[in-house]
């Protein structure tokens, strides 16, 4: 194969309804415009295209790829960004479920969006990331990174979770809560909004920490410096606590564990193709009432 032709990997999840059809007519675009087009082994064995290389798991990497296509919801999307980040290459979501927030294009415009990726008519945006570390008496027992959110929260439902939270070593509070958010501006629309917290727009460079349900009269979310660090100690005498990276990569968190959230070093490379803005996109994905309840009927 020249080692001049452009080279895609699909990411997907064929066993939704739809999905399957989907990815078989973008597989099909990219292949008649000249691309190489890669699925982990599992997917591409439900779009029945010969030309489709099967990647087994283990392998997947996107070293040679232009550009990753994550077909489906913001869970495919943060899938598709484990093997992105890395690679440093591109990555375009197509919104196949409900309101895919990170996804750049919908359902119907996906023909259209892989004929512009074809063309080479898009530009490339870096989203900010947080990496995180959690320490048990001085020993590392978890190591990951988030594109979302990382959060620490309670491990068991019927406990109240304390915590002493940190910023550049300094105290800040102990809170008796369901956990604590640490979101970057792409996530403040997701778990971090959800919990309190504000919508920040992508281009802002800041890191959120948002309590979740804190038994206090001081449970505002907070916005800190890029460079700021935000531990947040498990107090040795509460309950079992568990740290999650983007609903993705869970861990457990004993009591007396410390974790440290941080700006990643490395930022996952989101595609666009169009001018939109992100207040437009606000308003649509949330459907804002622009008129407000003011309005007259005209």
């Amino acid at each position: 194969m020249n080692d001049e032709t452009r080279s895609a990997l699909l990411v997907t999840h064929t066993g939704r309804s739809g999905n399957t059809d989907q990815a078989h007519s973008v597989a099909k675009i990219l292949l008649s415009a000249g691309f190489r087009v890669r699925m982990l082994a599992e997917e591409a064995a439900d779009v029945p295209l010969a030309d489709v290389e099967h990647v087994a798991g283990s392998d997947a990497s996107a070293d040679k790829d232009e550009i990753v296509i994550a077909l489906g919801g913001d869970g495919t999307f943060l899938r598709a960004a484990e093997l992105a980040r890395p690679a440093g290459a591109p990555l375009l979501g197509i919104n196949l479920g409900h309101v895919g927030f990170l996804a750049e294009a919908e359902c119907m415009d996906l023909e259209f969006a892989v004929r512009q990726i074809a063309a080479g008519d898009y530009t490339v945006e870096e989203r900010f990331t947080v990496e995180v570390r959690a320490e048990l008496e001085g020993r590392v027992i978890a190591e990951s990174w988030a594109l979302n959110e990382a959060t620490v929260e309670k491990g068991m439902p019927s406990r109240m979770l304390e915590v002493l939270v940190e910023i550049d070593g300094r105290r800040l509070s102990r809170y008796g809560c369901d956990g604590i958010v640490c979101a970057t501006p792409t996530g403040s629309t997701a778990y971090a909004m959800s919990a309190g917290g504000p919508v920040v727009w992508p281009e802002v460079q800041a890191l959120l920490f948002v309590p979740i349900s804190a038994h206090t009269l001081f449970s505002r979310p907070l916005v800190v410096s890029p460079s700021s660090t935000v531990e947040i100690t498990v107090e040795p005498h509460t309950t079992l606590a568990v740290l999650s990276c983007d609903g993705r990569r869970v861990y457990d968190l004993p009591p007396g564990s410390k974790v440290r959230v941080v700006r990643g070093s490395k930022p996952v490379r989101v595609v666009h193709l169009s001018p939109q803005s992100f207040t437009e996109r606000l308003v649509a994905k949330l459907r804002l009432p622009v008129d407000g309840w003011r309005q007259k009927d005209s």
